[in-house]
């Protein structure tokens, strides 16, 4: 029997639109709307392409959202003078920078320079300190997308077995450590795999939940996958070229063979991709009521 396929796009137009629900709910008892300045440094296509449409989301979830253009000849302290006139605005309730920034720039000076109670991207050492005690303000975007999609999928994550393959900062980490926490959506026992681990397929084949950001195309096979597990497939991977000429992507899963010994799984393209700029409007919101004190 086939797995049944978590879809990112519907899962995170059913989140917009509760989200905009209650945007335009404070809008009325409050006059005001969440804030979110977006600065780009140079014109990247890559990045331009990532900072549209956060932007674009934004307007049409009828927030205040800027796209801060700067130049690629910026200097460091001008950039750090930016994001701290952004800090001190109280219209502004989440400061991104997009990355990656120019070589003369120091990335790491310039991210931990927002304000952690602005920083929606959940990245500052003190949001990521925060999420490690079970006191998160704003959970990592992809982590929290993965999170959503669990829950809303139907996957039992409570005393679930779970494996991650991958630890980056991104992905890897955050999510190990927001499956364990007591709460909703979480309370699993957690094993993360990586480059490192001597016999990977030993411990995916025990997960009842198994969460892949490898950075590796098909990197876990059908033989690797425990019958009836929930996948979620973080990887993107470009392929090649479709006869249309557009990029074509593979997952960090063998998604075919995979598909049929899961219960879930999510698709590449459409599966985590669509969530995370979801989650990011999420903690925007979050960052407004707290300013308000809700």
């Amino acid at each position: 029997m086939s797995a049944k396929v978590i879809s990112g796009k519907e899962v995170a137009q059913q989140i917009r639109s509760e989200i905009k629900v209650e945007v335009d709910q404070l809008k009325e008892k409050h006059n005001a709307v969440p804030g979110l300045v977006t600065i780009l440094v140079g014109e990247n296509p890559a990045s331009v392409s990532y900072v549209t449409g956060k932007t674009n989301t934004a307007k049409e979830l009828g927030y205040n959202s800027i796209q801060d253009t700067q130049s690629e000849d910026i200097t460091e302290e001008q950039l750090l003078a930016l994001v701290d006139k952004y800090n001190k605005d109280d219209s502004i309730h989440g400061v991104l920078v997009q990355l990656p920034l120019p070589k003369h720039i120091d990335s790491s000076k310039v991210l931990n320079a927002i304000d952690p109670d602005k920083d929606v991207d959940g990245f500052h050492p003190v949001n990521v300190g925060r999420l490690v005690v079970g006191e998160a303000l704003f959970k990592p975007c992809t982590p929290a997308g993965i999170q959503e999609l669990l829950v809303r999928g139907g996957a039992q994550v409570s005393g679930a077995e779970v494996v991650v393959v991958g630890r980056s900062n991104i992905v890897g980490k955050p999510i190990t450590n927001m499956l364990f926490q007591k709460g909703e959506g979480a309370n699993a026992t957690v094993t993360v795999v990586h480059t490192g681990t001597k016999d990977m397929s030993a411990h995916t084949k025990r997960a009842d939940i198994l969460i892949v950001a490898a950075g590796k195309p098909k990197a876990i096979t059908a033989d690797m996958v425990k019958e009836g597990a929930a996948v979620i497939d973080v990887g993107v991977n470009r392929v090649g070229t479709t006869p249309e000429g557009k990029a074509k992507l593979n997952g960090d899963v063998d998604y075919e063979n995979v598909k049929e010994k899961a219960s879930l799984i999510t698709p590449v393209p459409g599966g985590v991709g669509p969530m995370t700029i979801t989650m990011l409007m999420k903690n925007t919101l979050v960052s407004y009521k707290n300013s308000l004190g809700l």
